[in-house]
């Protein structure tokens, strides 16, 4: 039997130990961490991870330690939802998150009503900042950006080609399949066809074959790198030389070990990549110890932790008002470089650019004119 002064100094430390756990502040990153897009769950998982640590290690914010919860929505609305709500209602001050739009957007309200801050790293679809809602923020760039810049390049290397534009009816797919269509209409290129499919289909070859009759030169996918990465093959397996050209969701080297060689050739828009900034050198050699490559958005989610952060020491509290009226009014340093945000939560700065992949699975940028 244990002497009564240890028990007391045991419950004591227990206590303290409680006391101490309980004035963690929680934060949380929420994408697919499970499904078809969670490679991309796993940047983010990767990237809030690392923040969380060097926060910590920093001295944590406001003299308080971070607690990371992570939510998986597995790209699903509802589950987003029913995700934003947990967080909401535990008081959770601020959410790196989600992946896909059509998460993001509904778990946005949910947020709001919670008074919860929202980042999202890498939902571009523009509706997600157009709502007036005082509580999101994106560090990526938008659709309506993003497709113009694929539709300039197709107009530029591909003039009276053949041009197909196909999507996956989700919130980001045809989004940004419609702003491809639209800034290329506006540049007087119409294309030959525009078809939809649904996210998670196998079968393509009906399309493919579509694809074969009209002599598509190239063909834009609005959606997921997992489709992608089929309708390549299938074209392939049809003998199709059919460029394919996608968006930022085609930014994870799983693409490739669908598609293998196949690969070769295939173009998509994404930033600047991160991993080559100045401002993520330290960041990047860290993850790289880990033997984790940051690829896509991965530094988008440090980068989201890092606005958030210094925001908070700069307003002295987590409420999400006072917090996003600092982060509107300032600029924040972020591996991704000097960040600013405008009144809807956009960033001020915004640069896509065109990548292609090689056969042996790697992406590098590419100029106007497509070397």
């Amino acid at each position: 039997m244990k002497p009564l002064n240890v028990i007391g100094l045991a419950f004591a430390a227990s206590l303290l130990s409680t006391a101490a756990f309980a004035q963690d502040i929680n934060v949380a990153v929420a994408g697919p961490m499970t499904g078809g897009e969670s490679a991309f769950g796993r940047q983010m998982k990767n990237g809030a991870d690392q923040a969380v640590a060097d926060l910590n290690a920093a001295g944590g914010v406001l003299g308080k330690k971070l607690a990371l919860q992570v939510g998986d929505d597995a790209c699903d609305p509802k589950q987003a939802r029913s995700i934003a709500e947990k967080f909401a209602s535990s008081k959770m001050p601020f959410v790196a998150g989600h992946f896909c739009s059509s998460s993001s957007i509904p778990a946005s309200e949910a947020y709001a009503d919670g008074n919860v801050l929202q980042i999202t790293p890498a939902s571009t679809n523009p509706l997600f900042t157009e709502r007036k809602l005082a509580n999101v923020l994106r560090v990526c760039g938008r659709d309506d950006q993003q497709g113009l810049v694929a539709a300039d390049y197709i107009a530029k290397n591909f003039k009276g080609k053949n041009v197909a534009i196909l999507n996956d009816k989700t919130t980001y797919g045809k989004g940004l399949a419609d702003e491809t269509k639209k800034a290329l209409n506006k540049a007087g290129f119409t294309e030959k066809m525009f078809e939809s499919y649904n996210k998670g289909d196998k079968d393509f070859n009906s399309i493919v074959s579509r694809l074969k009759r009209d002599n598509i030169d190239l063909v834009y996918v609005g959606g997921y790198h997992q489709e992608a990465g089929l309708i390549l093959r299938q074209m392939r397996d049809q003998g199709l030389k059919t460029v394919l050209m996608a968006g930022d969701a085609m930014n994870d080297k799983e693409f490739a070990s669908i598609t293998g060689p196949a690969a070769e050739g295939t173009l998509f828009t994404f930033g600047p990549d991160p991993r080559n900034k100045p401002t993520a050198k330290a960041i990047v050699e860290k993850f790289k110890a880990k033997n984790i490559d940051p690829e896509g958005y991965t530094l988008y989610t440090y980068a989201a932790f890092q606005v958030w952060s210094q925001a908070v020491a700069k307003a002295g509290t987590t409420d999400t008002k006072k917090v996003m009226d600092v982060i509107k009014a300032g600029e924040w340093d972020t591996v991704l470089g000097k960040m600013a945000f405008d009144a809807k939560g956009d960033i001020k700065a915004i640069d896509y650019v065109v990548y292609k992949w090689d056969a042996k699975g790697n992406y590098t940028q590419i100029d106007a004119k497509g070397t």
